[in-house]
């Protein structure tokens, strides 16, 4: 199985793209329905035409809801770019393609959407509008489908296109060590905490001790708990492997020691750090250094935290630029070497780059 992400501006039709695809409203709240705006991540899965299972995360289009967005999109196989061929390239757009650069995300395609509301010279501007601008990206190469989801326009050759997609994604690799980004905490009646999560790394069974990192509040301890039961697509197993979305029912602790921003991992398998030497690059868009001063924010997983940075060599790093940093984290974090992070400037309110663990 293959966990696919959403991407792009908001209002482009992700959600109702996602909604036709799956027959699932990925909208969860009455708030998103009411405004007809994404807020929060939403999740959904269907069956390919191949007969391949694969999972969606929706995630928001709209700037002020960036990192619910970054939340969604740290344990993702590949994205489903979505461009309204209404508007093209917006400035979401762009920011949503460098996110999932940074993070590593080398496979994809794009949804060209609501062509029926265009004719066919403005649709063809949009598509090269797109090709323009994803020139030099993993989307370089990528097919580009026209569909009209409320109208079914393009939605069997999309299922075609994702099919190819996910033949070419590897499997993810079981390492023994399971990981697992919460993305959702919940209580359900007669059955307790549950958790949800793209599970990497590992696999879970029912009765394995896994510990939440950090500790809740962070700093405190990590709660240990004990799998009750396993669900992958609402259906109950007693092992689930890696690269699956998740929930998890625990047992053991208390709903409020688990939240967004946490790992379950098994417990003494791993070394939590308040401190990590990374790469970063810095984006080129960018109209300032990035130095020691600032107020950074890291997001690794699904995890969102306020970190001082060190600049390891020179006192800052130009736009365009690469260097080395040291990142000082408030809570232990379980990372290992190669993750991959993205660190945006609250102050600033922008994406500032991102690199590798």
């Amino acid at each position: 199985m293959h966990v696919i992400a959403t991407a792009g501006h908001v209002d482009h039709g992700k959600s109702t793209l996602v909604h036709a695809l799956t027959g699932m409203d990925p909208d969860r709240f009455s708030e998103e329905k009411a405004r007809g705006l994404t807020i929060d991540l939403g999740f959904a899965w269907t069956v390919l035409p191949s007969g391949g299972e694969v999972a969606f995360v929706d995630v928001p289009g709209h700037v002020r809801f960036i990192k619910n967005m970054l939340a969604g999109v740290g344990s993702v196989d590949a994205c489903l770019f979505v461009v309204a061929a209404t508007e093209g390239w917006k400035p979401q757009s762009e920011e949503h393609l460098r996110i999932l650069e940074m993070l590593g995300v080398s496979r994809g395609m794009v949804a060209l959407t609501k062509v029926g509301l265009v004719d066919d010279e403005r649709r063809e501007r949009a598509r090269a509008g797109v090709a323009e601008h994803v020139a030099g990206s993993f989307l370089e190469e990528a097919p580009v489908v026209a569909v009209d989801a409320p109208a079914g326009t393009g939605l069997a050759e999309l299922g075609r296109a994702l099919d190819e997609l996910v033949a070419g994604t590897p499997v993810r690799a079981d390492g023994g060590r399971p990981r697992l980004w919460i993305d959702r905490s919940f209580t359900v009646r007669g059955a307790g905490t549950v958790v949800t999560g793209t599970l990497t790394g590992g696999s879970l069974a029912v009765h394995d001790a896994l510990a939440a990192v950090p500790g809740s509040p962070p700093g405190h301890v990590p709660v240990e708990a004990r799998v009750r039961g396993l669900q992958t697509h609402k259906r109950s197993l007693p092992v689930v492997g890696p690269g699956q979305r998740v929930a998890v029912n625990l047992m053991g602790a208390p709903r409020s020691a688990f939240a967004r921003g946490q790992a379950l991992v098994r417990p003494r398998q791993w070394a939590p750090t308040t401190t990590v030497d990374a790469s970063l690059h810095v984006l080129g868009s960018l109209d300032h250094e990035v130095g020691r001063r600032g107020a950074y924010q890291a997001f690794v997983g699904s995890s969102q935290q306020a970190v001082a940075l060190r600049i390891l060599g020179p006192s800052a790093l130009a736009p365009g630029e690469s260097g080395l940093v040291r990142i000082h984290l408030p809570a232990p974090l379980a990372l290992l070497p190669g993750d991959r992070y993205v660190l945006r400037e609250s102050g600033r309110s922008e994406t500032i780059g991102g690199g590798e663990v």
